[in-house]
């Protein structure tokens, strides 16, 4: 009797879900997700790779964009091994402690990176409209503290969801609708009353990714209005052209991100693969063009890639 009680509050395993209808498949299906996957592991260690070793890259702007392929690695990290498991191996099982581990990384990493982009957005929000003063209020030193903010505002807000999480009961399904943990997935199995864990989640959602989407917002209206004033339409696009990279990486990690949101909360009839696309273009898009659209469109990585690759050993 003892340990059915655990097993109520404290379930050993959920199951995990591959694509639904395509078990048969999975073999098959792993073989571009794979390929994105190495794309992303592979472009984001790149990119801090030539940002650490290019001296002239050593500028705000770059420091930003490093941290910005830390948290795409984190994302890649954090989902690799039960998504390739499930694939490969149909290995579906994952512990309510691993599960609990995995909703960290996964929740914490899409935090920092939303922190990220807000911090981008004021360094281009600078550039822009305060270029003298650029260097006085980018300092190294105020970088670091930035840095050491974002991880701090990215995980303690966290740690009380996950406690809550602990304390409810698990009494039915123990079936996830994705191929990793998920908070609102995992909230939803629960069979005791979750209110306070749904309004605490979504409290986390509006005052992180929430507030940074509204503050990356304005100041794109103030960048817009200072490069509205600019006499020479030369000057105007180039202004513009500094911020093409960051407002892609902006659509990229926002669009995906408010539609799991909407599909969670309102796509109750939807099809399971809907949950299934919209869940893994989630956290796998973001840090697979992020260093694409970088690369292709910031002149200093480009030229430091090639620089890179072209390299002779001596």
């Amino acid at each position: 009797m003892l340990s059915f009680n655990q097993s109520i509050f404290h379930p050993a395993i959920f199951f995990l879900t591959g694509i639904p209808g395509l078990e048969t498949s999975h073999i098959w299906i792993s073989i571009p997700f794979c390929c994105l996957y190495a794309i992303a592991i592979s472009g984001n260690a790149m990119i801090l790779f030539v940002i650490i070793t290019e001296p002239s890259l050593h500028e705000p702007m770059y420091y930003f964009l490093s941290m910005l392929s830390f948290t795409d690695l984190g994302l890649c990290l954090s989902t690799l091994v039960t998504m390739l498991g499930i694939f490969w191996f149909n290995a579906r099982e994952i512990s309510f402690d691993a599960c609990l581990g995995q909703m960290f990384f996964i929740h914490g990493f899409t935090f920092m990176e939303s922190s990220v982009l807000l911090v981008m957005a004021f360094d281009r929000f600078i550039a822009i409209c305060n270029p003298l003063r650029y260097a006085m209020i980018l300092t190294n030193s105020r970088i670091i503290k930035m840095g050491f903010a974002i991880v701090i505002r990215g995980t303690t807000a966290l740690v009380p969801l996950l406690l809550l999480l602990k304390h409810l009961s698990f009494c039915h399904s123990h079936m996830l609708h994705h191929s990793y943990c998920f908070h609102p997935d995992v909230m939803k199995l629960s069979c005791t009353d979750a209110r306070i864990n749904s309004a605490f989640g979504l409290a986390i959602v509006i005052s992180t990714a929430g507030l940074d989407s509204v503050l990356i917002l304005l100041s794109y209206v103030l960048i817009i209005h200072s490069v509205l004033d600019i006499a020479s339409t030369e000057e105007r696009k180039k202004a513009f052209g500094t911020c093409i990279s960051h407002i892609s990486a902006v659509a990229i990690f926002y669009i995906p991100m408010i539609s799991l949101s909407l599909v969670h909360r309102f796509g109750k009839h939807a099809p399971p693969f809907v949950h299934t696309l919209i869940a893994n273009v989630y956290l796998l898009i973001p840090p697979v063009m992020n260093p694409i659209i970088y690369s292709v469109k910031t002149k200093q990585i480009r030229k430091a890639v090639i620089k890179l690759f072209l390299s002779k050993p001596v």
